[in-house]
């Protein structure tokens, strides 16, 4: 507020010297007439001031209903104040009455024409408001595909680029929003259906002991130990969505400190031995040097090895080859775990990191058994981005298919909890 006042005084005072100035130069008169016309112009020039400031603080313009009226007047009010300062000052200096009647009509006529310049200015200014106002309506209602004209290098131009990224902004996070909304909705119809699953098998399986449908100790035990295997994946399913739970609601406790890849690996591996044997596939790994110590979530980073393996080796045929590796790339270590398998259609590459995305067109029981929940991945991607990673797939059908996630290389920084909820892609 000061300095607006500030400098519409100094502007007043800077247009009265430079006036006297110009008039010194181009008619040089006697410094008695210099000064008397001096101190007539600082006395109408004062009487301008106050008026404009008076103006100012009673506010009236705020009262109009369109920009385009306030402005009108207010290039109105100029033009009288102009009007009135040079009729004043030429009644001063005895400019003879003819004379002065035509320098008033001169004025007037000329006070019209910058009234309507003016107008028109100004109308074209607030017709850009008018569309930042529908445009800001068109919003409140919920319509995120508006936007606004972009012209011009003013403040309402910047003003509409401003909008238009914000409203686009907006846009995205409503789109987020549905998507999260939907894989909400989605996440409990799969999740009942994986659990009801096995609970129709617990409950056939239980009926007929307790009804007595069986009762030789062969099939008694046959049922049990199928019972035991239900309960682990209803076991194994609820932990998996205990923990997408934290990392989508960013509370993931990752605790980290500098460990070993390679025996991460190696660990890793031998838990997967006699199951590869069973399945006559052949597991192998290796550790480019200066790969140790990393800084990370031994235990997060087990769990994501360990669901990356059980992928490929749920979809490597019998007699087939899985490769881990791990090295140092442009200063971040790139873990890999390659196989030789069956490969993934490119139609199922974009959602192979979501959620219960199994590649498969039903939720088979077949597919359940053999395939898990389908939220290994999923997981996989939370960690790796909790600790500041990437983590992606490169798969050819009928060639094999080699996943793939980095961890940034040093040795002070600890990995980051996630704070922002994760999504699958």
């Amino acid at each position: 507020m000061k300095t607006r006042i500030f400098s519409y005084i100094a502007g007043i005072a800077a247009t009265l010297i430079l006036t006297l100035i110009l008039i010194t130069i181009v008619m040089n008169p006697p410094m008695g007439d210099l000064l008397s016309l001096a101190g007539l112009l600082a006395a109408t020039g004062m009487v301008s001031a106050v008026v404009g400031y008076v103006t100012h603080r009673l506010g009236w313009w705020r009262q109009l209903r369109s920009l385009t009226l306030a402005l009108t007047f207010g290039y109105l009010l100029a033009a009288g104040l102009t009007l009135l300062n040079v009729w004043l000052t030429a009644r001063m200096m005895f400019i003879n009455e003819h004379d002065l009647a035509l320098a008033t009509m001169l004025l007037l006529f000329a006070s019209g024409i910058s009234v309507s310049f003016g107008y028109f200015i100004s109308n074209s200014i607030t017709q850009e408001l008018q569309n930042l106002t529908r445009a800001a309506e068109k919003l409140s209602e919920g319509d995120f595909s508006t936007r606004v004209p972009e012209s011009g290098q003013d403040e309402v131009a910047r003003l509409s680029r401003t909008f238009n990224r914000m409203v686009a902004r907006l846009e995205e996070a409503a789109e987020a929003e549905r998507a999260l909304d939907e894989a909400r909705r989605n996440l409990v119809a799969w999740a009942s259906h994986d659990l009801r699953t096995p609970l129709a098998s617990l409950r056939a399986m239980i009926d007929a002991v307790a009804d007595g449908v069986v009762g030789d100790p062969e099939t008694i035990s046959r049922y049990l130990r199928q019972s035991q295997q239900e309960i682990n994946r209803m076991s194994a399913l609820i932990d998996d969505l205990f923990e997408l739970a934290q990392i989508d609601a960013g509370h993931l406790e990752l605790h980290g400190e500098p460990g070993s890849i390679s025996d991460l690996i190696s660990d890793t591996l031998e838990g997967f031995r006699a199951r590869a044997r069973e399945r006559q596939i052949e597991l192998s790994g290796a550790v480019a040097e200066g790969v140790d110590p990393v800084w990370m979530a031994a235990d997060k980073i087990g769990r994501v090895l360990q669901n990356l393996i059980e992928n490929a080796l749920h979809h490597t045929p019998p007699g087939g080859k899985i490769r881990v590796h791990a090295g140092v790339v442009n200063g971040s270590v790139v873990i890999s775990v390659a196989d030789n398998g069956r490969g993934i259609p490119p139609e199922d590459l974009p959602h192979i990191f979501d959620r219960f995305y199994r590649g498969e067109k039903s939720r088979s029981r077949e597919g359940y058994a053999s395939g898990g929940a389908g939220l290994g991945l999923a997981i996989a991607k939370g960690i790796v981005e909790a600790h500041n990673g990437h983590i992606w797939v490169e798969s050819q059908p009928g060639e094999g298919t080699e996943m793939r996630f980095t961890l940034p290389k040093g040795e002070s920084a600890p990995p980051k909890a996630a704070k922002t909820p994760f999504r699958g892609q």
